[in-house]
């Protein structure tokens, strides 16, 4: 039977026999094999041909993996993923001459990479990975078996295969069960799989966020026990993990099995720590659950930007804008709690820890810019801001602007209507009046009147920290008077100069 452990023809080549008990989503199972037979059908000119190639030489060649998963969701990608029981060296003389290209710079992993009609192809021997307990790397060993090698697999759902080139369905551990109930499981022991690979335990955050999928309790239960592991993965792996999963559909879910299971506290533990902070507005559980309503209003919000979404950094801003609570945290006489400075020390956090995950340091910055002034508006909100200010405004955000909106206007969560209505109404009056300002004064460069060659040739200086100071002094003044004209700001410049001789 599909699901426990038989190799099946692949519709439309085949029906499935015998029928699966009227239990378990038949309709759904059904459904889904409809859906990879479609997209099988649209890479059968490849998959035929190739399949036929390492059968002929006396291999075997299957789909697995992810596409198979996906065709079966009526999402699958592009390229493909297949297994084989050729050696890499084996699979290389099999596809020269047929590839339009062919790459081998995983050949250590057994994987041989290829290009044909468009699509890209990695085909891999059959593994049985391990790892040792201290070790980052997986010691590769080579395999004979598609049941053994998609036993090594992170999950049922993608431990299924299609062997080719005659398609023959081929799920040894419940996969397509598993699809149709939406769970996710080993396919061997959890805590195994998590010892074999710790990066699984965030892989089954991420496609609990990125599929909606549940995950099962035994899954669960290995991963709050095995958390700890995870510190062996290399700060790329995680980091790439992390970003997978902050950019799919639904991240809180994957965030917060991440925080359930303790994983978080290894990778990212700033954000388990905001649990025990209550928000000084006292308008939600902690402000652990504030910040993640945050990163879920700014993707709603993700249509305002020049780009559209998903975005990254937006969303690394949204999640950890306020880590810097707990360690400003005080209380007040009256019984009140506040966090004056948080987002000075936040963005100082936000370096570290975005910096110790090795993303690249635009990223770094970005982040850590808009956790520094993503409380900046509240001041505008509490009474109108000059035209200085908003020039300063516009300067100190720079490209990150549009960001910088979007993360203000998500960061309002008060379940008061009245006060919601308000704080957005003030923004949109501040981007009204940062639109007529940057039409009639070109905000997003902002530069004095007189540049630095004018400065030296009206005070006969040379360069050096004297052009500096008058610099930004004209800058200050442009800020707050806006425009000036090039001769008052010779005559302010002079000004300067005198009382500075003075």
């Amino acid at each position: 039977m599909v699901g426990q452990g038989s190799a099946q023809p692949a519709l439309p080549w085949g029906p499935v026999t015998p029928p699966r008990p009227p239990t378990r989503g038949v309709d759904s199972v059904a459904a889904a094999q409809a859906r990879a037979a479609r997209h099988l059908v649209g890479i059968a000119s490849i998959v035929t041909d190739l399949g036929q190639r390492f059968t002929d030489a006396g291999f075997e060649l299957a789909l697995v993996g992810g596409w198979v998963r996906d065709a079966m969701m009526d999402r699958a990608d592009v390229d493909l993923d297949l297994a084989t029981s050729a050696r890499p060296e084996q699979t290389t003389a099999i596809i020269e001459g047929w590839a339009d290209a062919v790459w081998t710079v995983g050949r250590a992993f057994g994987t041989i990479a290829a290009r044909r009609d468009g699509r890209t192809l990695e085909i891999t021997t059959y593994r049985s990975d391990s790892y040792d307990p201290a070790s980052r790397k997986p010691e590769v060993s080579y395999g004979d078996s598609l049941t053994a090698d998609l036993r090594r697999r992170d999950f049922t759902v993608n431990a299924m295969a299609v062997r080719i080139p005659d398609p023959v369905f081929v799920d040894p551990f419940g996969g397509l069960d598993d699809l149709a109930d939406r769970v996710l499981r080993t396919p061997g022991p959890a805590p195994e799989s998590f010892s074999d690979d710790p990066l699984r335990m965030m892989r089954a955050a991420r496609f609990a966020a990125q599929l909606g999928f549940r995950v099962d309790p035994a899954v669960v239960e290995a991963m709050t026990a095995m958390a700890v592991r995870i510190e062996i993965v290399s700060a790329e792996r995680v980091r790439d993990e992390l970003s997978r999963l902050l950019l799919s559909a639904d991240p809180r879910a994957g965030l917060e099995l991440m925080v359930q299971t303790g994983v978080a506290g290894h990778v990212l533990p700033e954000l388990p720590a905001l649990r025990l902070e209550i928000d000084e507005h006292h308008r939600h559980k902690d402000v652990y659950q504030h910040s993640l309503m945050v990163l879920e209003q700014a993707m709603a919000l993700e249509a305002r930007l020049p780009e559209g979404g998903p975005d990254l950094v937006l969303r690394l801003a949204a999640l950890l804008h306020d880590i810097g609570k707990p360690r400003t945290r005080r209380f007040d006489p009256g019984g009140g709690v506040s966090f004056h400075h948080h987002e000075v020390v936040g963005a100082r956090m936000v370096r570290r820890r975005l910096a110790a995950l090795r993303y690249p340091k635009q990223v770094v910055e970005d982040v850590a810019r808009l956790t520094e002034l993503h409380l900046r508006f509240h001041g505008y909100a509490a009474g109108e801001w000059t035209d200085s200010a908003v020039r300063r405004y516009v300067r100190d955000a720079g490209p990150l602007l549009p960001r910088l909106h979007v993360l203000t206007r998500a960061d309002s969560t008060t379940r008061n209507k009245r006060k919601a209505a308000a704080l957005q109404q003030a923004y949109d009056t501040l981007e009204r009046r940062i639109e007529d300002l940057a039409a009639a004064e070109e905000l997003a460069s902002i530069r004095p009147d007189l540049d630095g060659n004018q400065i030296m040739e009206i005070l006969g200086v040379p360069p050096g920290p004297v052009v500096g100071e008058a610099y930004r002094y004209l800058l200050d003044l442009r800020m707050e008077s806006g425009p000036l004209g090039e001769q008052k700001a010779r005559e302010a410049l002079m000004t300067w100069w005198d009382q500075r001789q003075a």
